[in-house]
């Protein structure tokens, strides 16, 4: 297994105010009207958020393809929280990933009534990983701008 890790930087704006952005992603109902690439779901039943440093924050992504249903669990632990500005979570990485965690860092900043979301997530095994990872917010974050307008 390679030794080189990536990591995924992008930033997104939204025309809503910071403390409901940051909302959408600490409150399950609306985690599950969003959350997902395209043609992805995320079951409310399937996800748990414990709002503190040290609680759970899971989704479970539900698809299907040419072999049924799939499910692709996120299991994370919240490691910092400073509502409604920061959430940083690190969840197990892949069983066949040569590094244990994986760490989702989410900075909200207030632009008067605007929210700019900017995004770490790593360690990736490739340069592919990231771009897929990337494309798959893209479409996740079209669903949240729906949500929040």
């Amino acid at each position: 297994m390679s030794t080189e890790h990536f990591t995924l930087t992008m930033s997104r704006e939204f025309d809503a105010p910071r403390d409901k952005v940051f909302d959408a992603w600490m409150e399950p109902d609306k985690l599950a009207q969003w959350f997902g690439p395209v043609e992805v779901a995320a079951p409310r039943e399937k996800i748990i958020v414990e709002p503190r440093v040290g609680g759970i924050w899971q989704v479970v992504m539900v698809w299907s393809d040419e072999n049924g249903e799939q499910e692709a669990p996120i299991e994370a632990v919240i490691t910092e929280l400073e509502t409604p500005a920061l959430l940083v979570a690190k969840a197990k990485a892949a069983p066949d990933a040569d590094h244990e965690f994986e760490e989702m860092r989410l900075e909200f900043e207030d632009l008067n009534g605007r929210t700019r979301m900017n995004v770490t997530q790593g360690p990736f095994e490739s340069q592919e990983w990231v771009d897929m990872t990337r494309d798959g917010w893209g479409t996740s974050f079209d669903k949240l701008d729906e949500l929040l307008a």
